[in-house]
C-alpha cells in the first residue's frame, strides 16, 4: 500500500472518544511493557523440565525485549503507512500465536522463536501505535492522557505476576500459556478502540496517491525512499539529539538500584519476604504517581518548559541513590521505596511526552522507533548477564523481582562485579546515582541552550516580518515587497522546519 496522501490535518478534539483510545493504550502499554516480566514465573520450571541453565533460560524473556525495541522502525513504517488501528490489532494476534505455539514447544530454542521473536515483534506493534495514537487525539490534556496510559505497566505487572502464579500452579507451564494467549487477544480489542481521526481516503485519492507514487520512485534515491517511511531527519534534530543521549546516559545506571534492592536489603538483615515487600511498595507507589505526574506535567507552569520537568525527575531519582545507602534500618529503605518509587513514575510519566513536545505527534512515530532501535543492544544481552551474577545474589530473581527484565542493563553484570570487589551495594548506589545525576546535567544544559536557541531564531523571524513596515516614509515597489515579503517567509519555514514541532507546541 502506497502511503496516506498528506492532507490538511486533524486537531486533537483533546476529549471525546480519546478517553477511549487511552484505555485502549493503557491495555496495550500494560501488556508490552509487563508481560514480559510476568511470565518469568514459570522460567524455573521450564528451566528443570528442559535441563536448561538459568542464563538459557533468561534469553527468552531478553529475546523479547530486545525484539519489541529493535522492530521499533518497523512499527514506525507500519504505522506511517497504514496507520495505528490495523498494526495494534496484527501485533495482538502476533502475540496470541506466539504464546499458543509455545505451549507445544519442546525445547528452548523453539521458545526463542516462539515467545522471543513472534512474542516481541506483537508487543512491538502494541507499544508504539498505543503512543502515537495519544499524541493525534490529545494535546493540551496530552501530559494527562500519557500519564494515565503509562500507569498501565505497574497494574499490569501487579496484576500478571499473581495471576501467573495461580495459572501455573492450577494448569501448568504448558495450560497456561495457552490461556494468556488467549488473554493477549485483549489487544486486539484495545487496537479496534483507536479509531482514525478525519474521513477515510477516497478511492480517486487512492488512486491519485499510488500514481504520484510510481511516477517518482524512479527518480528517488534510496535515502529519500526510506526517509519518507521512516524519518532519518530526526538526526539532525538539536531537540532529539539531546533528549537521545541524554536517556542513553540514565539508562545505565537507572534501573540496576531497583534489581538489587531487595539483595541490599538482605544483605543489612532484613528477612527475604520483607525485602520483597519494598519492591511492592515502590509498584505501588510507581502505580499512583505516574498518572498524579502526567496531571502535574500538564499545568500551565509546568507545560511551556516540560523539558525541565523531566531533567528534575531524572535529578530526583539520581538523588534518591545517591541517599540510599545512608540509611540503616529496614525503615529508611521503606522511605526509600516510597520515595524511589514516586521518582520512577515521575520519570516513567513524562518520558514519551517530552519526546512528542520535541518532534510534535507527525514525527512521533518515527522518533520512538530511532529511540527504540538504540536501545536494542542493552536490552538483548542485559539479562543474560544478569544471570552471571554471585550466587549469593540470584534469589533477586524469584517470581516477584523479576522485573530486573524491564530494563536496558548492560550495566547490571558490572554492578555485581562492583559488588563482589568492594563487599557491600552501597558502592553500586554510589555510581548508579552519580550517573543518573550526570544525564540530568546534561539534559539541564541542553535543554537550556536549546531553548535559549528556539527563542533567538523565533525572534530573529520575527524581525524579518516586520521589515516591511519599518520605514514608515518608503513604499517599496511590487517586486522589491514580493522579495522582503518571501524571504522572511523562507525563513520563518526553515526555523520551523529545523526544529521541529517542539518550537511550535512548547510556545504555544
Amino acid at each position: 500500500m502506497p502511503p496516506p496522501t498528506t492532507g490538511a490535518a486533524v486537531p486533537p478534539p483533546d476529549g471525546g472518544w480519546g478517553w477511549v483510545v487511552v484505555l485502549g493504550s493503557f491495555i496495550s502499554i500494560g501488556f508490552s511493557y509487563a508481560f514480559p516480566k510476568a511470565i518469568t514465573v514459570f522460567f524455573k520450571d521450564i528451566q528443570i523440565i528442559f535441563d536448561a541453565s538459568y542464563s538459557q533460560v533468561a534469553w527468552i524473556s531478553s529475546i523479547m525485549l530486545a525484539v519489541m525495541y529493535a522492530a521499533g522502525p518497523i512499527s514506525s513504517i507500519l504505522v506511517n503507512t497504514h496507520g495505528c488501528r490495523p498494526i495494534v490489532m496484527m501485533g495482538g494476534c502476533l502475540c496470541a500465536i506466539g504464546m499458543i505455539s509455545a505451549s507445544f514447544c519442546t525445547n528452548v530454542m523453539q521458545l526463542y522463536l516462539c515467545i522471543g521473536v513472534i512474542g516481541g515483534l506483537g508487543l512491538a506493534f502494541n507499544l508504539q501505535p498505543a503512543l502515537t495514537m495519544i499524541g493525534k487525539y490529545f494535546f493540551k490534556k496530552r501530559p494527562i492522557a500519557n500519564g494515565l496510559a503509562m500507569a498501565g505497566s505497574p497494574v499490569f505487572l501487579s496484576s500478571l505476576a499473581p495471576l501467573n502464579q495461580y495459572l501455573f500452579n492450577q494448569f501448568g507451564w504448558r495450560g497456561s500459556f495457552l490461556i494468556l494467549g488467549g488473554l493477549l487477544l485483549n489487544c486486539c480489542v484495545a487496537g479496534s478502540l483507536m479509531r482514525p481521526l478525519g474521513p477515510p481516503p477516497s478511492k480517486a485519492q487512492k488512486e491519485e496517491a499510488l500514481a504520484a507514487v510510481t511516477t517518482t520512485t524512479e527518480k528517488r534515491s534510496l535515502w529519500q525512499i526510506v526517509n519518507k517511511y521512516l524519518d532519518l531527519t530526526l538526526f539532525k534534530h538539536r531537540g532529539f539529539l539531546i533528549y537521545l543521549s541524554g536517556n542513553v546516559i540514565m539508562f545505565l545506571g537507572f534501573f540496576a538500584p531497583i534489581v538489587f534492592l531487595a539483595a541490599y536489603a538482605k544483605d543489612m538483615g532484613v528477612d527475604e519476604y520483607s525485602a520483597a515487600f519494598l519492591l511492592s511498595i515502590l509498584a505501588f507507589v510507581d502505580m499512583f504517581a505516574r498518572p498524579s505526574m502526567g496531571l502535574l506535567a500538564n499545568s500551565r507552569w509546568v507545560r511551556p518548559k516540560i523539558q525541565y520537568f523531566f531533567s528534575f525527575a531524572v535529578l530526583y531519582n539520581g538523588v534518591c541513590h545517591i541517599l540510599c545507602p545512608l540509611v540503616e534500618s529496614y525503615t529508611g529503605l521503606v522511605v526509600y521505596a516510597i520515595f524511589f518509587g514516586f521518582a520512577f513514575g515521575m520519570v516513567s510519566s513524562v518520558l514519551f511526552e517530552t519526546l512528542m513536545d520535541l518532534v510534535g505527534a507527525q514525527r512521533f512515530s518515527s522518533a520512538v522507533g530511532l529511540t527504540t532501535i538504540v536501545e536494542c543492544c542493552p536490552v538483548l544481552i542485559g539479562p543474560p548477564l544478569a544471570g552471571r551474577l554471585p550466587a549469593s545474589d540470584h534469589f533477586i530473581f524469584s517470581s516477584i523481582l523479576r522485573d530486573a527484565y524491564l530494563l536496558p542493563c548492560l550495566l547490571l553484570s558490572l554492578a555485581g562485579k562492583l559488588v563482589d570487589i568492594t563487599g557491600n551495594y552501597k558502592s553500586m548506589y554510589f555510581c548508579c546515582g552519580g550517573v543518573v545525576i550526570l544525564a540530568s546535567i546534561w539534559l539541564f544544559i541542553g535543554n537550556f541552550i536549546n531553548y535559549r536557541l528556539i527563542d533567538r531564531e523565533k525572534k530573529k523571524a520575527a524581525m524579518y516580518k516586520q521589515a516591511e513596515t519599518e520605514d514608515p516614509d518608503r513604499v517599496p515597489d511590487e517586486k522589491e515587497a514580493d522579495g522582503v515579503a518571501q524571504a522572511s517567509q523562507d525563513l520563518a519555514d526553515e526555523t520551523e522546519k529545523g526544529e521541529g514541532a517542539m518550537q511550535r507546541e512548547t510556545n504555544i
